[in-house]
């Protein structure tokens, strides 16, 4: 099946077997190796990306049901040279030890601070109950997502993840 999908701001048309996992598609396809691949069952949210602004386990999601979409994914955040104020947050509170939760924690963030510009604590660890992290103990990541909070201007959703330059097309994930 033939399917259109912009994934952080290039186009690419792909024929995909109608059974390929969104993030199967993201990463042996189109290259987007930041988007990990951590249960196949949605449990961990290792995998979360952000589908037409908003969060999902792409694990979950057939690339099919990704059609006509746009994808947003952990390498997409970065604008000329500057991390996300998420990614920065996570940076600077040492949110991270072995990293592999990493990008799905962050993704779920944003869409946490897009629908809770101000969470409290609580609220925080009830925003990423979805995502699981080994290593951390998730003192530092509610520390993180809560200084991000502070930085942002009105929430992180999907303006913020806007690419402001011409879609680029690539064919076969090039």
């Amino acid at each position: 099946m033939r399917i259109t999908v912009t994934v952080d701001g290039t186009k690419y048309t792909d024929d995909v077997e109608p059974r390929t996992l969104l993030v199967h598609h993201l990463r042996e396809r189109v290259g987007k190796v930041g988007t990990v691949v951590g249960c196949d069952t949605s449990n961990c949210g290792a995998c979360t990306v952000h589908l037409d602004g908003h969060s999902v386990k792409s694990c979950s999601v057939l690339a099919v049901q990704a059609d006509g979409c746009e994808v947003t994914t952990i390498e997409g955040l970065a604008r000329d040279g500057q991390l996300h104020p998420v990614q920065q947050a996570f940076h600077d509170n040492h949110a991270l030890q072995c990293g592999f939760c990493t990008p799905g924690m962050i993704m779920q963030s944003i869409d946490l601070l897009a629908d809770n510009p101000d969470p409290d604590e609580q609220a925080v660890r009830e925003g990423l109950e979805g995502n699981l992290c080994r290593c951390t103990g998730y003192q530092n990541i509610v520390k993180a997502v809560r200084d991000a909070a502070q930085h942002m201007s009105p929430g992180a959703g999907p303006e913020a993840e806007k690419i402001d330059q011409p879609n680029h097309v690539g064919v076969g994930g090039e």
